[in-house]
């Protein structure tokens, strides 16, 4: 179970809806029940909706922060779903294309297809898992633990390949927020919380990485010295956003 929480580092700390932080502590107290009450097959249906969440917040960011990729990666969608994608207001519409072929768009964060062949694999396992096939994949605690193993395994996998798009976020958010005077938060936190947490689906392994990027790279610009105040400010409060880790 301490492992398996650990899931909880790679979602959104906020959400622009309470209907969608809802959903995702419905889906955690899923899997906490199932797997405390021995119900292993149904706490792994559970886990790989959170952990299919997590692909949908990245390849929102893929949208948010390189929309132009994105539609590239939309070549082969049907019209109709293309604009589906292109006009979605939630990372949750993303449900409605198949599991397998949403995969496809982590073809933009590098992911080759031996990759994502691997992730398919856990959809598979879900489908097996989710039919009246008179199997229970899952009987034991162990069994579904070796799962949860590999499953982070997958997502550390794919959030590294997520970090030259969330640091590319990051140096948008600090070249476009930097004076006070223009931004929607004169404050620098509420700025951090609202605009850059808040609006980008950022996790707590996404702050990591916002954390490690090299100012050096803005140190020609000529307000530079307003965006390592606000770095230092991201610095200073990361500590204290709520990281919706499961008790």
């Amino acid at each position: 179970m301490d492992e398996a929480s650990e899931l909880a580092d790679y979602l959104p700390l906020s959400f622009t809806s309470p209907k969608e932080q809802e959903y995702i502590e419905f889906l955690w107290d899923a899997f906490e029940t199932n797997y405390t009450h021995g119900k292993y097959q149904f706490a792994f249906l559970a886990y790989h909706m959170l952990t299919m969440s997590f692909v949908y917040f990245n390849i929102w960011q893929i949208r948010q922060t390189e929309p132009k990729d994105f539609a590239m990666g939309l070549i082969g969608f049907g019209k109709d779903v293309e604009k589906s994608l292109l006009e979605a207001t939630s990372p949750f519409v993303f449900s409605t294309v198949n599991e397998r072929s949403i995969l496809r768009f982590l073809k933009l964060i590098a992911c080759d297809n031996g990759k994502i062949g691997t992730y398919a694999k856990l959809v598979d396992d879900r489908n097996d898992s989710a039919h009246p096939n008179g199997n229970i994949f899952f009987s034991t605690q162990a069994a579904l633990d070796a799962k949860i193993t590999e499953i982070l395994r997958v997502v550390d996998e794919i959030q590294s390949h997520s970090k030259p798009v969330i640091e590319h976020c990051y140096r948008e958010f600090l070249v476009q927020n930097h004076d006070p005077d223009e931004r929607e938060y004169p404050d620098a936190a509420d700025q951090i919380r609202e605009v850059l947490i808040h609006g980008n689906y950022l996790s707590q392994s996404d702050i990591e990485i916002c954390l490690g990027f090299d100012l050096g790279t803005l140190a020609a610009l000529p307000a530079y010295k307003n965006m390592h105040e606000l770095h230092q400010i991201l610095v200073a409060t990361c500590g204290s956003f709520d990281e919706r880790r499961p008790a």
